[in-house]
């Protein structure tokens, strides 16, 4: 069971990291996004910017957290600075 998580978590890691501009990834971005939540690793304010993306491919939603000033932990998962 334990494992099964663990390659859910890995699954839906490479989701949200999904590269900008390919087609509906604003949209598989946002799916992860709220598996993170889910599981309370994402504030909901964090899990907003990426709702708000998720018809925006080519839009990163990392500068827009950090713009808002939120999400830091979120931020420094994700390796952004």
């Amino acid at each position: 069971m334990r494992d099964e998580a663990e390659r859910e978590a890995a699954e839906q890691w490479q989701l949200v990291n999904t590269p900008l501009g390919e087609k509906w990834s604003g949209r598989t971005r946002y799916a992860a996004a709220m598996f993170f939540y889910k599981r309370g690793e994402m504030s909901a304010e964090t899990l907003e910017v990426y709702r708000i993306c998720a018809r925006l491919d080519s839009t990163d939603p990392l500068p827009i957290i950090l713009d808002r000033g939120g999400g830091q932990d979120w931020l420094n998962r994700m390796g952004y600075k």
